[in-house]
């Protein structure tokens, strides 16, 4: 069994088609699907989703999100998480985070809305599922000033170094469409270097989509020319067996192995996913 373990199935691009979306992804064997929240108004969405398609969810408010979010949803997810506290399938808090590569982001209040709702996993004894670009260290400060729970630090793309502090910290790596890539090469390297124990898959449908989905929407420009800004196939759920295929093929391990470490390691980030 493969567990995606960060998918938006409540993302608009699913409208059309989320219940073949979820089959489709049974039938290629992810046995699981994590989805987390990004803003207060997704919340039950997302919880309502996981009891629909048997998959887990997290709570959080997204750093891209955090501008637009008020005192009242902050409010909202401390109350949610406390009424939801028996609910097997809230395995964390998230996604939760720092973002340092849009422009133009109020860092400050990113800052005091990632402390806080470290706190709130903390104080729900949660795994946190963390969203960092270009902020690796910035999230490591507030990991050591607030000790929470461990959990999955999302598409990680930080150095050796950075990635080693995650582990020291009780974190998994989350590893999905961008590892396609042959130019990606750090993210390739970090793939076949971590401790195995470090390495979960994830898709973030439909987002990060893997290699040979920008080749379809190559394939359908005119004249066989390059796609345009952005163009690309929509990620889904199912393609994680193939998107572990390429983590297999850096490690050097069977399909099967793929399989059982990285479930065996998103059960270690997210204890709840054994219930």
């Amino acid at each position: 069994m493969w567990i995606d373990t960060h998918c938006h199935l409540d993302a608009p691009e699913f409208d059309a088609d989320r219940a073949e979306v979820a089959a489709r992804a049974r039938a290629a064997g992810v046995g699981r699907l994590v989805l987390p929240a990004v803003a207060a108004s997704n919340f039950d969405t997302v919880r309502e989703l996981a009891v629909a398609h048997d998959g887990a969810y997290a709570l959080g408010i997204h750093p891209l999100c955090v501008e637009a979010a008020t005192t009242a949803d902050f409010e909202r997810l401390e109350r949610e998480l406390a009424a939801r506290g028996d609910d097997p399938r809230l395995v964390a808090v998230g996604e939760i985070g720092i973002d340092h590569f849009v422009p133009g982001l109020d860092r400050e209040r990113q800052q005091r809305a990632y402390l806080a709702q470290l706190e709130l996993a903390r104080a729900a004894r949660l795994p946190v599922i963390l969203h960092g670009r270009r902020s690796a260290d910035t999230l490591l400060a507030g990991l050591r000033r607030i000790g929470v729970a461990g959990g999955v630090a999302h598409a990680f793309n930080g150095s050796l170094q950075q990635a080693q502090q995650f582990v020291d910290l009780g974190f998994r790596l989350g590893f999905g469409g961008a590892m396609t890539f042959e130019r990606a090469l750090q993210i390739r390297r970090l793939a076949a270097a971590l401790p195995a124990a470090a390495l979960v898959l994830e898709t973030d449908a439909p987002d990060i989509p893997p290699q040979w989905l920008y080749r379809k929407a190559a394939a359908r420009d005119a004249g066989g020319a390059a796609p345009a800004a952005g163009a690309q196939g929509r990620n889904e759920p199912a393609e994680l067996p193939r998107i572990a295929a390429t983590l297999a093929a850096l490690r050097g391990w069977s399909l099967e192995e793929t399989a059982a470490v990285t479930t065996a390691n998103a059960r270690a980030a997210l204890p709840r996913l054994l219930r």
